[in-house]
């Protein structure tokens, strides 16, 4: 029997056959080749791949589209530097002209550390330059690689001279990363003589450029005197090269991005001819003298004896020089117009008299003077053994006794001694310009409480009636308040620069007549007292000597005055003299302080007389001026 067949199922059994067939076929090929049908590692190997390259791709587009600019500019940084033009400081001079401070060319060598190929080899060949040995070259470099960045210029090397500098110049090329840098040094051209006025320069600290952000590495800045007071003034401001370099570092061309401007130039009231006079005068004896007009409060001299040359600083002091002038016993570093304390001695007799006048004392009142005052078991003595006699005001200042002053001040107390003497501008600054000026010491019941515990007694107001005891003043806080009772009683601040303003810190609380009154008392005292050295027939003048003791009088065997030659240097007399003189118009305060000098009359008014005979000319009055000798005894007037 014949059965029909299904068409569906014979297609399905024929599509069964085709596919069995091409998967035959298709094994025998995978055999036949080796192929291998992809695994999961390998497709993820793909991504990553094509991940990365859309990464690389953006981070492209970023750099060279989004900041293309930007890393344009760093690249044309990386070929350019800066280089600094350093600016000239302001020169000083003074009331004519005279240059007193001023600057000179000077050649630095310096190093770029971003530029120096081999530093080690690199400061081996600074050392043999300059002869500076390698271990200095390379603490100057560890110190201060720090304080600039790897591309700015690190100075190793200060004021080459020019024949080193021709070498470097001939050799430099060979030395990636060096150059020659062309700057300015100070100069004092009169050395000692403004020394304690200028001050000097040198390389800005740290703390400096810390403070100051217009302060770089190499900058000079003022640390003493007129350089420090006025750094503002005298600083210019630095202007800018843009260097281009090649990728050796070596120059291309230079384009100036900022001019540089040179500071101010300072003109200064104080007169250089007087200025040497004074200090001839001195003869190189320790002290100091100030000369000022009354009317103005400027200066026209101001002499610190003994000095030191300031061109040391601006060169760099050696560590020898410094240590010779910091243990000199006779501290040539010290400006003893301000820095200086003393007791004033009979100068401090001024004072005194405007305040009794003040206070209601009769001039005419008479007071003997025995020689001697007693306190207690205490002897409190006058200048002359033999005593005075009776003394008025008047004749007090002219004979400078002792006695007058010890029981007018005793009468007044120590409480209005202090209230006035601060009035008329002791113990606080004068405000001149130059630092670390002193205030000197009034005493006082609550001072003597607090430093010493103990109270106050009636023979330490004597000793501060006569300028002795625990007073001490500075020479221009003497001047101030002589200029004042010659003004009108304006207490008036020192001025060092030629066109600054009058001013008036304070006021003598004094009548005209009081002034007049004391001022007349210094005349009378110049033209036949104790201050009779500087009296002049051609000029109106006035003075006050001054012996102020260092320790208390010493006594000789059989009762006998020492000797000047006798006392141990450091225990020796302070001499003074305050003095005003008035010629053709012009008035001048001259104060002369001599350190352990002696007499005043004796020893600093011949150093005023000299310092007038420059002022006013010679005197053809006057007999010739003999400086005592060393070993001449103390004069016992004051």
């Amino acid at each position: 029997m014949i059965r029909k067949t299904d068409n569906t199922s014979l297609l399905a059994h024929k599509d069964k056959a085709q596919h069995k067939g091409i998967r035959s076929w298709l094994k025998i090929q995978v055999e036949s080749e080796g192929y291998q049908p992809p695994r999961a590692g390998a497709i993820l190997l793909q991504v990553l791949v094509g991940l990365m390259f859309f990464v690389l791709v953006v981070r492209f587009w970023y750099l060279q589209v989004h900041r293309g600019e930007e890393f344009a500019r760093q690249a044309q940084d990386n070929r350019l530097r800066i280089e600094r033009i350093f600016a000239p400081r302001g020169r000083i001079m003074d009331d004519k002209g005279k240059v007193l401070a001023d600057n000179r060319t000077a050649y630095g060598l310096s190093i770029v550390r971003e530029d120096c190929h081999d530093i080690p080899a690199t400061l081996a060949q600074i050392s043999e330059w300059s002869g500076i040995p390698l271990q200095q070259v390379w603490d100057k470099f560890r110190q201060d690689r720090f304080k600039v960045k790897p591309f700015e210029p690190l100075l190793l090397i200060t004021d080459i001279d020019f024949d080193l500098v021709a070498r470097i110049e001939s050799e430099i090329h060979e030395w990636p990363g060096l150059e020659i840098v062309v700057r300015t040094k100070r100069s004092y051209p009169e050395k000692e003589l403004f020394a304690h006025i200028l001050g000097y320069v040198a390389e800005a600290n740290e703390q400096e450029m810390a403070a100051d952000s217009a302060l770089a590495m190499g900058d000079l800045v003022g640390k003493q005197g007129l350089e420090l007071e006025l750094e503002k003034q005298l600083r210019g401001r630095k202007g800018l090269y843009d260097v281009e370099v090649d990728a050796h570092a070596r120059v291309l061309g230079k384009t100036l991005r900022d001019e540089p401007r040179g500071g101010h130039e300072i003109h200064l009231s104080l007169d250089a001819g007087l200025q040497k006079a004074a200090w001839d005068a001195l003869g190189g004896e320790a002290g100091c003298i100030v000369v000022m007009e009354p009317d103005s409060g400027k200066l026209r001299a101001l002499v610190t004896s003994p000095a030191y040359d300031n061109n040391l600083f601006a060169a760099g002091i050696s560590q020898r020089d410094w240590d010779a002038l910091r243990t000199n016993n006779r501290f040539p570093l010290q400006n003893r117009v301000i820095q200086s304390v003393y007791p004033p001695g009979s100068v401090w007799k001024l004072v005194m008299a405007t305040m009794l006048l003040e206070k209601g004392v009769n001039p005419r009142e008479s007071v003997f003077c025995p020689g001697q005052v007693k306190l207690g078991n205490q002897i409190f003595r006058c200048w002359k053994r033999g005593g005075h006699g009776s003394e008025d005001l008047v004749h007090a200042l002219i004979d400078s006794c002792d006695v007058y002053f010890y029981q007018m001040g005793d009468r007044l107390g120590i409480d209005k001694l202090e209230e006035f003497a601060k009035a008329c501008g002791f113990g606080r600054p004068t405000g001149i310009d130059l630092p670390h000026e002193k205030s000197g010491l009034v005493p006082s019941r609550d001072w003597k409480r607090r430093r010493f515990g103990r109270p106050w007694t009636r023979g330490e107001t004597y000793n501060v009636s006569i300028g002795q005891g625990y007073t001490l003043v500075t020479p221009v806080q003497v001047a101030v308040f002589v200029s004042a009772l010659l003004n009108g009683g304006d207490l008036l601040k020192p001025q060092l620069v030629d066109d600054a303003t009058r001013e008036v810190r304070g006021r003598v609380p004094a009548k005209p007549e009081t002034l007049k009154f004391v001022v007349e008392a210094m005349r009378r005292t110049a033209n036949g007292g104790t201050a009779k050295v500087v009296g002049r027939k051609d000029a109106d003048m006035g003075g006050k000597t001054g012996t102020a003791q260092v320790v208390k009088l010493k006594m000789a065997a059989g009762d006998r005055r020492l000797k000047m030659s006798e006392m141990e240097y450091a225990q020796r007399d302070h001499a003074w003299i305050a003095t005003w003189g008035i010629k053709d118009g012009k008035t001048y305060v001259v104060i002369v302080m001599v350190e352990h000098g002696g007499g005043g009359s004796s020893v600093a008014g011949p150093v005023a007389r000299k310092v007038y005979d420059y002022l006013f000319g010679p005197d053809p009055n006057a007999p010739m001026i003999v400086l005592p000798a060393p070993t001449a005894a103390v004069d016992p007037t004051d």
